[in-house]
């Protein structure tokens, strides 16, 4: 692992002491989530909600062809967002006056964002989502700069080249204000890889030192805070439709699977420790950026769930199979994607490797189920986690 302490006094130009941003060493003792940072993932927690919500009214009305690409779009939004936070602050952390204003910027530029979401959606319309993201990215490029105001050599050309990519990636963004509807997919995806290509060029020559514990720390944070919302969203959704009918009966079912799926789901994430795998930038910026499915499938199962709780009511004009497969296909989705990025680096032997894409293939299936379809998913998720728990526990033979 390449590893880099922080810039002494005679690394980079002066820089009064008030304002020094120095590097916080990848091997620091100790290094946790601070309350800021805990503050800033609230912040998320609107905007996901939003998307979420646009999500279960385009599949609740039969059209997932426009909703689930613009909840992609939406949602990528804001994981990056928060992704370039958590990572600079990973390493540059410095906790004083004004690395604290700034980030309340950056809050704030976060609620603006949750604001557009809906118009993002419904009207194709990104001006409010668009200002947002301005709001977020300028307090971003401050901090960059007061990074390598205070350092020097290479250290301070990542610093600068973070600076320069957002700022030109934020530009690039505008095309989805000032080009025909037609062309904004192709523009989101344009955008979307250069910002990609961002860390990997600023990076190139002298990698930042964030710390792989910490890092490890932030996104299952943000995971329990998506989890969480996809609860709340659950709980939200039977309560309104307690409120509209007499269907106690026939919720129950999709409560107890629902529960089911978000605690299995919960158990999965956390039952590895990920840290000591992101040993270089390789491994961990294929983790991190596929998270972008974790996240996303994640907050999708408690889009699912409200639009499962909508057709038992009659609200949702989508065939039963359709309210299943809201609830199955991320669930499934999930299941895939933690066991590619998370969990198969700590598996021993094809059976362990096998639990959760076959556990993925079962919630599929469990589609056809009709009516139960949820319970049966969330019953399969439960053996999931006893059949992976069972097999860690058994001991391991060494030859000799």
């Amino acid at each position: 692992m390449n590893e880099h302490a922080p810039s002494g006094p005679g690394h980079g130009r002066a820089v009064a002491p008030l304002l020094r941003m120095t590097a916080r060493r990848r091997d620091e003792e100790h290094r946790a989530a601070t309350p800021l940072e805990l503050f800033f993932d609230l912040c998320f927690v609107a905007a996901v909600a939003q998307a979420g919500a646009q999500l279960v009214h385009a599949v609740a009305e039969g059209h997932p062809d426009t909703g689930v690409p613009g909840y992609a779009m939406v949602f990528f939004a804001i994981w990056w967002a928060w992704m370039n936070f958590s990572w600079f602050a990973s390493a540059y952390d410095v906790d004083d006056v004004p690395y604290r204003v700034v980030t309340l910027v950056q809050m704030a530029g976060v609620l603006i964002l949750a604001a557009g979401v809906a118009r993002a959606f419904n009207d194709n319309d990104f001006a409010v989502v668009w200002f947002g993201y301005l709001v977020m990215r300028l307090a971003m490029v401050a901090q960059w700069l007061r990074a390598a105001a205070s350092t020097g050599g290479a250290e301070r050309r990542t610093a600068l080249r973070y600076a320069i990519g957002i700022a030109v990636c934020q530009i690039g963004w505008a095309g989805l204000l000032v080009l025909p509807e037609r062309g904004r997919p192709w523009v989101f995806l344009a955008m979307a890889v250069l910002e990609l290509a961002v860390p990997v060029w600023a990076e190139r020559d002298r990698p930042t030192t964030w710390h792989p514990h910490h890092i490890a720390e932030r996104y299952g944070l943000f995971t329990i805070i998506v989890l969480g919302e996809t609860i709340l969203a659950s709980t939200v959704a039977v309560r309104s439709a307690l409120d509209e009918s007499d269907e106690l009966g026939a919720l129950l079912p999709l409560v107890a699977g629902g529960l089911l799926i978000v605690f299995a789901a919960w158990w999965v994430y956390f039952a590895v420790p990920i840290h000591e795998h992101l040993s270089s930038n390789r491994e961990a910026f294929l983790w991190g950026y596929g998270h972008y499915f974790v996240f996303g499938s994640a907050a999708a199962i408690g889009a699912g769930m409200e639009v499962a709780v909508e057709h038992t009511v009659g609200k949702a004009h989508i065939s039963a199979f359709a309210a299943s497969a809201a609830v199955t296909l991320p669930t499934a989705f999930y299941l895939l994607m933690v066991w590619l990025l998370h969990s198969r680096h700590h598996k021993r032997g094809p059976a362990q490797q096998m639990v959760l894409p076959l556990a993925a293939l079962l919630v599929l299936a469990c589609t056809f189920a009709g009516r139960w379809a949820v319970l049966l998913a969330g019953v399969v998720m439960a053996l999931t986690v006893a059949a992976g728990v069972a097999l860690a526990s058994r001991p391991v033979h060494r030859a000799g």
